[in-house]
């Protein structure tokens, strides 16, 4: 616990100071290192980087020391104008849970270019140009989600990994996929085949990997090609729903429905309603869940074939309305 005895910047700073800011404050060198002893009152998280506590540092705090170490020293290290967090780091923080960012994994820091910092293994500095506006979260100065994910996309070489988060990111609404595509433009991350296929999912309106995977199964097929989240609506203006895909020409609809967000009765009453929605206003429903998008995707398919077909024979037609999104054309410079 950080006591009124303890350097005032470590109150504003989750407990923690840098070497730097402790000997500004008065606190001798001797004074850093004994503390900092095994059993001592004070613990070194990072190279020149003090936690003023004998407890566990928790997810802030860790995040908070890798800004302190990358910050220069002298410069004022909430502001964000030296040291940033970024990626999974940054993500995590604002509560996207499905980033694959955990205790042992690296914290990025963006750091002005040319300056270079060597990085520890709790650390990755980060050098850029294109110094980013920057946001506080939770008391941490940080790039902004739409930086954050490029940043995790240029890092990451596992393809899932990038796919699933930007798609999270969007999803979440951290971000627009037209600025995420603009971001990854001018990283230049593009010209990469996994980070260009995520993108075009999002422009296409895909949200999620389960998605991602469904339109994967559908261009190998000749099936129509879906509109992904349209919202629709009732003839009298009334929303129905908003179906992960949807063939407006044929009123066919696809719902990718995990089990993790209907374990509750509530949650899964909720999921039929809005399927009865659909149907009594002429829509015919494929259900699946992201496991058999996965592993069994043919018996999806099989299925929305089927649907797709018996469009073409029944007496009338669905009376919902798509509104939203559209299939968007590619920026130029794709």
């Amino acid at each position: 616990m950080i006591t009124a005895q303890q350097p005032r910047v470590a109150r504003r700073q989750l407990g923690l100071a840098t070497r730097y800011q402790l000997t500004a404050a008065g606190v001798p060198d001797g004074t850093i290192t004994s503390r900092t002893r095994p059993g001592g009152p004070w613990q070194r998280l990072l190279p020149r980087v003090y936690l003023l506590q004998t407890g566990p540092p928790d997810q802030r705090q860790h995040a908070l020391s890798a800004v302190l170490y990358a910050a220069e020293p002298g410069a004022e290290p909430l502001s964000g104008d030296t040291a940033a967090l970024t990626g999974g780091a940054a993500l995590a923080l604002l509560g996207i849970r499905e980033v694959p960012y955990g205790p042992d994994a690296l914290t990025d820091v963006l750091i002005r270019a040319p300056r270079r910092l060597t990085g520890t293994p709790e650390v990755r500095p980060l050098p850029t140009s294109r110094w980013p506006r920057t946001i506080t979260v939770s008391g941490i100065p940080s790039a902004r989600p739409v930086r954050a994910a490029a940043d995790f996309a240029a890092c990451s070489r596992d393809p899932d990994h990038i796919r699933s988060t930007l798609a999270h990111v969007v999803q979440a609404g951290w971000c627009h996929p037209h600025a995420l595509h603009a971001e990854l433009r001018a990283a230049r991350l593009l010209n990469r085949p996994e980070v260009r296929a995520a993108a075009a999912e999002l422009l296409a309106g895909v949200r999620s990997i389960a998605e991602g995977q469904a339109r994967d199964a559908l261009n190998e097929t000749d099936l129509p090609t879906p509109l992904w989240n349209a919202r629709l609506y009732a003839p009298d203006g009334t929303f129905l729903a908003s179906p992960d895909a949807y063939w407006p020409d044929q009123g066919v609809a696809l719902e990718i429905d995990s089990v993790e967000y209907h374990y509750t009765r509530d949650a899964w009453q909720a999921t039929l309603r809005r399927r009865l929605r659909m149907e009594s206003h002429g829509i015919l429903v494929v259900s699946a869940t992201p496991a058999m998008i996965r592993d069994s995707p043919a018996e999806v398919l099989a299925a929305l074939r089927t649907f797709l077909a018996l469009t073409t024979v029944r007496s009338s037609s669905p009376t919902a309305r798509a509104r939203g999104h559209q299939q968007l054309p590619l920026p130029l410079g794709y």
